[in-house]
């Protein structure tokens, strides 16, 4: 076990656990910030999509003592009520069916707009690539994208 001190959603955090234990169970089991999700464990999904430092990544395979002083973001700390552009988008567009994925679409295609502001179809396909949704919202997804990124450009 070692202590370890992390920032997440702007707050510090002081955690003692093993320096391997992915990022995913330290929020999830010791932060208890669950909106992150556990979808296969693999890095493969897309469900436990954080940001680190702004950059968007797969948080169960990341071991927390790669963090350091990182800044870590998660869905809770995207905005306190729900009004970041991405999220007003997937609620206007009903993107959501099951749910589960959500929160690692959101999280993806929030950092996609902070690298291409105004994304081609083709440029969201090639970097939401890495998030699965089971329930096959992909064309709500491109739309609430697009949406969102017109209203930022305003």
């Amino acid at each position: 076990m070692s202590k370890m001190n992390l920032k997440v959603n702007g707050k510090k955090y002081e955690v003692d656990l093993d320096p391997s234990t992915p990022v995913l169970w330290v929020l999830r089991d010791h932060l208890n910030l669950i909106g992150t999700k556990y979808g296969c464990g693999v890095g493969s999904c897309g469900a436990c999509t954080i940001h680190l430092n702004g950059r968007s990544l797969k948080s169960c395979q990341l071991p927390v003592s790669a963090v350091g002083v990182q800044e870590i973001t998660t869905i809770e700390g995207l905005s306190e009520n729900g009004e970041h552009p991405i999220q007003k988008a997937w609620l206007d567009v009903d993107v959501a069916q099951c749910g589960y994925c959500q929160t690692g679409q959101i999280m993806a295609a929030v950092s996609l707009l902070k690298s291409k502001p105004n994304p081609t179809d083709e440029d969201i396909d090639t970097f939401m690539t890495g998030n699965i949704c089971r329930c096959g919202t992909y064309l709500r997804i491109k739309e609430a994208i697009k949406k969102a990124a017109k209203s930022s450009n305003k």
